[in-house]
């Protein structure tokens, strides 16, 4: 990646310190998670998950090196090639992978056994399921199942109706997937509101808020994040069920630092 690729920080910003009065009293601390979306080999990011309004970033590997280097303890790694079935970037991944040093989270293109099982067998912590959790539930299930923790799904709505497909056909009501979820004991949810994606204009707290009430699983949200507030506000539903949060524009735009955000959550846990 170079200079000019990597998000806008201070000299400060590099060393990952968080505040220790926060990290003593022994409350939980939202999640960061800092996304490396992957189209042909590059570090993306789109507006509203559209494809083909992608910004690039530089490699995909340098990407995931600068936030860890950020103090990042989780990545959230998509390829949006397998997502938007045009093809994968499984070599990309695997460098990745090997690469880090970190958790993983890894989506896009999980929709069978043998999918899974190659993105687990890659030595990510976890995947996150998408469209195969609304097209095929006694899969999903079975994958619950077979794997417990190791999986996560991700809802990506519209208002109360679910996108699939990378985010390009309806998927079903949010509610009564919901449901059918927590009945086949789904360990945690990736909540996205695709409207916010990418847009930097704020979380949906309110669909957070009454994605948490409906599950005691944690959430862990995605979209919109454009401020060091977006970060406090996530931080103050820790309490309800909000476990992590997914930033991606408002990093590589420079918006914030890694570190500053860390530092946030760290302090208003």
């Amino acid at each position: 990646m170079t200079a000019s690729s990597h998000p806008t920080s201070p000299d400060s910003a590099s060393s990952g310190d968080v505040d220790p009065a926060a990290a003593a009293s022994g409350a939980p601390a939202l999640e960061l998670l800092p996304a490396v979306d992957i189209v042909d080999g590059q570090a993306v990011r789109l507006v509203q998950g559209e494809a083909g309004s992608e910004t690039g970033y530089g490699e995909a590997v340098d990407a995931a090196l600068t936030w860890q280097e950020q103090g990042a303890q989780w990545l959230h790694l998509v390829d949006l090639d397998a997502a938007f079935g045009r093809g994968h970037n499984r070599e990309v991944l695997a460098r990745v992978i090997e690469a880090l040093d970190i958790d993983i989270e890894l989506s896009g293109g999980i929709r069978d056994d043998e999918s899974l099982d190659r993105a687990l067998e890659l030595g990510v912590k976890r995947v996150n399921l998408g469209t195969a959790a609304l097209e095929d539930p006694e899969w999903t299930a079975r994958a619950i199942e077979r794997h417990g923790d190791a999986i996560a799904v991700g809802l990506d709505v519209r208002g109360e109706t679910l996108a699939a497909r990378g985010w390009t056909r309806e998927g079903g009501n949010l509610w009564e997937v919901l449901s059918r979820l927590e009945d086949a004991g789904c360990p945690r949810y990736v909540v996205t509101d695709v409207t916010k994606d990418g847009t930097l204009r704020g979380p949906n707290t309110e669909l957070l808020a009454e994605v948490c009430r409906r599950t005691r699983r944690p959430v862990v949200a995605s979209g919109g994040i454009s401020s060091l507030a977006d970060i406090e506000a996530l931080a103050q539903m820790v309490s309800t069920g909000v476990e992590g949060a997914i930033m991606g524009k408002a990093l590589y735009a420079g918006k914030f630092s890694l570190t500053e955000a860390l530092q946030v959550a760290a302090r208003s846990a």
